[in-house]
């Protein structure tokens, strides 16, 4: 009886012992893992690496990387990070994901390390524009990517009613290198080929003025019934938050009446500014951008001319509450073609106007601004802005509207601020 009781003790013991093991290995796991504080985190990625908290990736959505953010500083999780590494690895598309610590810059603190390894090959099919304005009709573009490495290889169709005075039908290609010998340099190079269909408000409109000498005839004045572009273009990432492009637009069309081709061969440069300010409950966004173009003899264009256009967005996201402040002008010096001229009244621009009853075949200035207010899907906004010729007075417009938004896709109706009748526009779907 004795040796049985001894027995039982002794096993007893034993198990007692392996739990107590068990038991302080799992503290002392955690306790290590809440000993040291994440201090950066690198996101690895097609042989570039990427400090979340300095620099930002457009592949990372923005909730990701406030997630990604909101751990630096704190306590080193294991879970967070098989969480984050998770949605990291459905954003990049990516065929493994491996991450790891290593040590910080200072004692007690570590680095977070996302390895990536992207699929080598993939294809994405999207739609960039879908709308529907009530007196402009339905625009629409779709566009299909093969994404081999850092090579993206882009064709799609195109019918816009929306951002020109004409309507453009046709396909587009385009190739992008993100990373040219350094992560610093890309290089892209596009190609279109358009039908053109113009409003018989534009058509009359032209008519009149040339009947009257307000705009003096010219190549630049006449309609066309096709254009095609090359535009090939270097990009420099000169520092974190702003970016350079130079190339060239190699642009002709055929005229609709003559069937004669012209060219309109520009040089192209552009500056782009992005900086992000995150607070522990304000998340703020500003971005800038210049464009010109600069048509000249020595490209053998046919016509001879300039056009400036600048632009500055604020954004102030609190929660569910977003604020927006958004600006923009353009002046235009010379004899440019109808595609450059500046058109308001649109989706986007003046909404709740008519473009064709603001300006049918556009101006050589404008100017731009709106102001606009979400909660949640709930959007409000307010629009003003003049688009005129040179020598004309610059009549401004105002126009407010509400709407419900989610993510790029948004159902809303403008109304144009004027005496009379009240004319709302009705607009719905989405546009990138």
């Amino acid at each position: 009886m004795k040796v049985a009781w001894v027995g039982c003790l002794v096993v007893l013991g034993v198990v007692c012992a392996g739990a107590f093991a068990a038991g302080s290995s799992q503290d002392s796991e955690f306790n290590v893992n809440n000993r040291y504080t994440v201090d950066s985190v690198l996101v690895n990625a097609d042989g570039s690496s990427l400090d979340v908290s300095a620099a930002h990736d457009e592949r990372i959505s923005s909730p990701l990387r406030k997630d990604i953010l909101s751990i630096i500083g704190e306590k080193l999780n294991p879970a967070s990070l098989d969480e984050l590494a998770r949605r990291l690895r459905r954003e990049f598309h990516a065929r493994a994901l491996d991450h790891r610590i290593l040590r910080g810059k200072s004692p007690e603190c570590v680095q977070v390390v996302f390895d990536i390894q992207v699929q080598p090959a993939r294809f994405d099919l999207s739609v960039p524009k879908f709308l529907y304005q009530a007196k402009q009709g339905w625009s629409g573009a779709v566009e299909g990517a093969a994404i081999v490495k850092h090579h993206t290889f882009t064709f799609g169709l195109v019918s816009d009613g929306d951002e020109l005075a004409e309507r453009y039908s046709g396909v587009t290609a385009r190739y992008q290198n993100s990373q040219l010998g350094t992560d610093k340099v890309r290089f892209s190079f596009e190609y279109g080929t358009y039908h053109d269909e113009w409003n018989a408000s534009t058509l009359d409109a032209l008519r009149f003025a040339e009947e009257t000498a307000s705009l003096p005839r010219s190549l630049a004045t006449d309609t066309y019934r096709s254009r095609q572009y090359f535009e090939p273009v270097v990009t420099f990432q000169v520092a974190k938050p702003i970016s350079v492009s130079v190339g060239a637009s190699l642009e002709s069309f055929q005229d609709q009446v003559t069937n004669q081709v012209q060219s309109a061969n520009a040089g192209v440069a552009s500056v782009r500014y992005h900086q992000r300010l995150e607070g522990s409950d304000l998340l703020q966004d500003f971005d800038g951008g210049y464009d010109a173009r600069f048509a000249t003899r020595t490209l053998r264009s046919d016509l001879v001319y300039s056009r400036h256009r600048w632009e500055f967005r604020y954004t102030l996201t609190h929660g569910k509450q977003v604020l927006i402040e958004d600006a923009m002008g353009g002046m235009i010096t010379g004899q440019a073609p109808l595609f450059e001229r500046f058109v308001l009244g649109n989706s986007t621009t003046l909404r709740g106007w008519n473009k064709f009853e603001l300006d049918p075949y556009g101006g050589n200035r404008m100017i731009h601004n709106t102001v606009e207010y979400r909660y949640g899907a709930f959007q409000v906004f307010y629009d003003t802005g003049a688009v005129w010729q040179t020598g004309q007075p610059a009549d401004g417009r105002n126009s407010v509207g509400i709407g419900l938004r989610q993510g790029p896709f948004s159902a809303s109706i403008a109304f144009p601020l004027r005496e009379g009748h009240i004319d709302p526009i009705f607009m719905l779907g989405m546009n990138y």
